[in-house]
C-alpha cells in the first residue's frame, strides 16, 4: 500500500505578485490548465497499489484545496489542516501517525513541483518502493542538467545499493556557482528534490531517535485533534509547540538508512520566476508571453499580463508580471531576491502580499473595485446554492444591487427575494444573510459605507461551512 502525502502548505513568495499567502503557487495554474496541486495528485494515480491521497495544507486554504481536488475527480482524499506551518518533518509525522494502524508506505510529495515526464517519475517510485519495503528511507535525487545555485545537493557514495539506488554520503546546502559546477561535473551529486518515500513506522522510529521532541508533540496533537466536516483539523495549541524542521535536517542527514533513487527527467520546484521560465518554451526571440502582451525589441524575457494589455519596449532578460493591483519588474538575475522585497512589503503591512483583488471564499469570491475614505465598492459572486454566513457589522452599512441572477436576502426578521436590476439596504448593526437559491451564479455590487471598512468588522452567528463563529470574515 502506498499513500501519497501531498505537502501543500507553502507560501511561494518568490513568485509574487501571482503567488500570495492567501492564494499560493501550489493552487495556481502556472504551466498548463491545471493547478500545481492538481498535477501533483494526478501524477500519483497511475502508480500500482496507490491509495487515496493525504493532503496537508494551511487551514486558511482548506476550501480552495478541497474544490481543486474534487475538480480532478478525487473524492476520497484526506485533507489535514495545519493551524501553523512547522516545515515538513512534523507534517510527515502527522501523516505517519494518522495511518500507523495500517503502516503503509508514504510517498511524500511537495505540491509545487513540475515534473515533465510522468513515466520517469512512476519508474523512480517503483524503484524506491523496493527500498522502502525493506526499511530504508528513500530520497529522490534529480540528475543535474546544469550548475544550479537555487537547489540543495545530495552526494552519493560509490556504493550502489542492490537495485538502482545509492547510499547517501552527504546533504549539502545551496552552493555558490563555482562549487555547483564542480558538483555538476563530478557525477556524484544530485539536486535535492524534497521528495521522499518510507514506511510510516520506520519514519517514526527514526524520528524518535533523531528528533523525539517533534514526535512527542505530534502524538499529543493527533490525540487532541478532530474531524471538522470533510477536514481533519489539527489542535492548534499542541501543534504550535512543535519544533519547525525539515525531513532532511530532522532525519535524513542523521539516519544510516538513507538511500537515493535518481530521477532523470525535467524537474523544478518552481522556486523563482527564472525557474518557471526554464520549464516553458520560448518564442524565436527567447520570450515567454502570457496574456495580452505587445512587444517591440524585447528578448529573453518573461512577460505576463493578468488583467489588461501589457506593452513592453526595448528590454532584455527581464521578468514583468502585471496583476490588477501590482506590477513586478525584475531582471532575471535578481529573481531570487524577490522574496526579500516581499518581506519588506509585509513589514510595511501591504495587503498586496496576502490577498489578490479577487478573494476566494467557500461560497464564491469577491473583488474590491474601489475604496475611498468612508466607502468601498465590491463585486460579489455567489455559487449556485451557496450562502454567506448570518452576520452583522458594527461599523458599516451595505447596499446590495443584483446585477445577475436572483438573491434571497435576510435582513433583520424579514426574508425576501431581490431580482436582477433591484437593490436592497442593510443597516449597520442588523443581522443579515445573502443566499443564492438558484442553479446559476449570483452577481452583486456591494457598496459599503462606514467609519471602518476592514474585513474583521463582523459578528458571525451561523455558517454553512463550519467556520469559527464571530472570528473569521464573511
Amino acid at each position: 500500500m502506498i499513500v501519497p502525502v501531498i505537502l501543500a502548505g507553502g507560501s511561494g513568495s518568490r513568485l509574487w505578485p501571482i503567488s500570495r499567502s492567501a492564494y499560493p503557487k501550489q493552487l495556481l495554474s502556472l504551466v498548463g490548465s491545471r493547478t500545481m496541486l492538481q498535477d501533483t495528485i494526478l501524477r500519483t494515480q497511475n502508480i500500482v497499489g496507490v491509495l487515496p491521497p493525504v493532503v496537508i495544507c494551511n487551514q486558511e486554504h482548506r476550501f480552495l484545496v478541497a474544490e481543486q481536488i474534487q475538480a480532478v475527480g478525487i473524492h476520497d482524499a484526506t485533507i489535514i489542516l495545519e493551524p501553523v506551518g512547522k516545515n515538513t518533518a512534523p507534517a510527515a509525522a502527522i501523516a505517519a501517525l494518522y495511518h500507523l494502524d495500517k503502516d503503509p508506505i508514504l510517498l511524500i510529495l511537495p505540491a509545487d513541483h513540475i515534473i515533465k515526464d510522468v513515466k520517469w517519475f512512476s519508474a523512480a517510485v517503483k524503484d524506491a518502493l523496493f527500498y522502502a519495503q525493506s526499511g530504508k528511507l528513500v530520497t529522490f535525487g534529480v540528475t543535474p542538467t546544469k550548475p544550479e545555485t537555487g537547489y540543495g545537493y545530495i552526494k552519493v557514495s560509490d556504493q550502489l545499493v542492490e537495485g538502482k539506488g545509492y547510499c547517501v554520503d552527504q546533504f549539502i546546502e545551496k552552493p555558490p556557482l563555482l562549487q555547483a559546477k564542480v558538483y555538476c561535473d563530478s557525477g556524484k551529486y544530485y539536486w535535492n528534490s524534497g521528495m521522499f518515500m518510507f514506511r510510516a513506522s520506520q519514519y517514526l522510529a527514526e524520528l524518535e531517535q533523531h528528533a523525539s521532541s517533534i514526535l512527542h508533540v505530534c502524538k499529543q496533537t493527533l490525540s487532541h485533534s478532530r474531524k471538522d466536516m470533510d477536514f481533519f483539523r489539527l489542535n492548534e495549541s499542541y501543534f504550535s509547540e512543535s519544533p519547525s524542521d525539515s525531513i532532511d535536517y530532522a532525519v535524513m542527514e542523521k539516519t544510516k538508512n538513507a538511500v537515493l533513487v535518481p530521477l532523470s527527467t525535467a524537474w523544478s520546484d518552481v522556486g523563482s520566476w527564472l525557474a518557471l521560465c526554464e520549464m516553458q518554451e520560448s518564442d524565436q526571440d527567447g520570450n515567454i508571453l502570457q496574456g495580452d502582451v505587445v512587444t517591440e525589441e524585447v528578448s529573453n524575457s518573461y512577460l505576463r499580463a493578468e488583467s489588461r494589455m501589457l506593452a513592453v519596449v526595448g528590454v532584455n532578460n527581464h521578468i514583468i508580471v502585471e496583476t490588477p493591483d501590482a506590477v513586478l519588474v525584475a531582471h532575471k538575475d535578481k529573481s531570487q531576491e524577490i522574496k526579500n522585497m516581499v518581506s519588506r512589503l509585509k513589514q510595511n503591512q501591504r495587503p498586496e502580499t496576502e490577498l489578490h483583488k479577487r478573494v476566494y471564499r467557500p461560497w464564491g469570491y469577491y473583488e474590491a473595485l474601489h475604496q475611498d475614505g468612508c466607502f468601498q465598492v465590491k463585486r460579489i459572486t455567489i455559487k449556485p446554492g451557496a450562502s454567506l454566513s448570518l452576520q452583522m457589522h458594527y461599523h458599516r452599512s451595505e447596499h446590495w444591487i443584483v446585477v445577475g441572477g436572483t438573491a434571497e436576502v435576510r435582513c433583520g426578521d424579514k426574508t425576501f427575494i431581490v431580482a436582477e436590476n433591484e437593490s436592497t439596504y442593510i443597516p449597520k448593526g442588523t443581522k443579515h444573510r445573502l443566499v443564492n437559491p438558484t442553479d446559476k451564479s449570483l452577481d452583486i455590487i456591494e457598496i459599503q459605507l462606514g467609519d471602518y471598512l476592514g474585513e474583521d468588522d463582523i459578528v458571525r452567528f451561523e455558517d454553512s461551512y463550519g467556520r469559527v463563529l464571530s472570528e473569521e470574515i464573511q
